[in-house]
């Protein structure tokens, strides 16, 4: 089917089979699949993580936003750094577990450099204090990236950069989010990073379950990383 005729019924149905139980190996094969079709489906979903993510960055960051490096994590097809670099950013680095997205992300010509990982199994492929941003958006989530995975986020991050995410605060994810914001406590308690703002976005993206007509709502965390005591 082209992706100019794609229904919200036919986007429904694509993303709730991705939801369903299925292994991290069987995800990729369908963002694989989805790749092609993934910008048009979000749109029609109105999925605003990635502009949410880049104004929650660009209202924060203070310095030198085309020197600044920034990790793009679970990169897509690139949308988060079409934001940011209509923010002025301009060095971006990006992994993904899809090798699918990875080959649209590469066609932006936006990214430095791009690598495979799947988040969970594997740890980030970078050097750790390297970057003075790093994005998560849209992988936070029940059956996608587990929760402790944002220590590593905290790690990759320079003293002083800031750690963006989003989340997704439906029914199905409350109990995955009630995790993560526990964690993300439980790092600021350790003195790993202090929280710059939280923004609780109300109508997040189009819902796709039958116990999510309308739409769903979704926060965007900012923190800021702080040099080891």
């Amino acid at each position: 089917m082209a992706a100019s005729t794609r229904t919200f019924e036919d986007v429904k149905k694509s993303v709730l089979s991705c939801h369903s139980d299925s292994s991290a190996e069987e995800k990729a094969t369908f963002y694989n699949s989805w790749a092609r079709n993934y910008e048009q489906d979000v749109a029609v979903l109105e999925f605003r993580a990635p502009s949410q993510a880049g104004d929650m960055v660009s209202s924060h960051f203070p310095g030198d936003r085309e020197a600044a490096v920034v990790l793009d994590v679970a990169c897509g097809t690139g949308l988060v750094a079409k934001q940011m670099k209509k923010h002025g950013f301009a060095r971006f680095f990006g992994t993904d577990g899809s090798t699918g997205m990875l080959e649209l992300a590469k066609e932006t010509g936006l990214y430095q450099d791009l690598s495979q990982c799947m988040l969970g199994k594997e740890s980030l492929p970078v050097k750790w204090g390297q970057f003075d941003v790093v994005v998560i958006c849209g992988a936070l989530s029940v059956g996608q990236v587990p929760v402790r995975v944002v220590r590593e986020l905290c790690r990759a991050t320079k003293p002083g950069g800031y750690i963006c995410m989003t989340v997704r605060s439906n029914q199905s994810n409350l109990e995955y989010k009630a995790a993560l914001d526990s964690e993300l406590r439980q790092m600021e308690e350790e003195g790993l990073w202090e929280r710059v703002k939280v923004t609780e976005v109300e109508n997040w993206e189009r819902g796709v379950s039958a116990q999510e007509e309308g739409y769903i709502s979704g926060c965007v965390y900012l923190y800021r990383s702080l040099p080891p005591v």
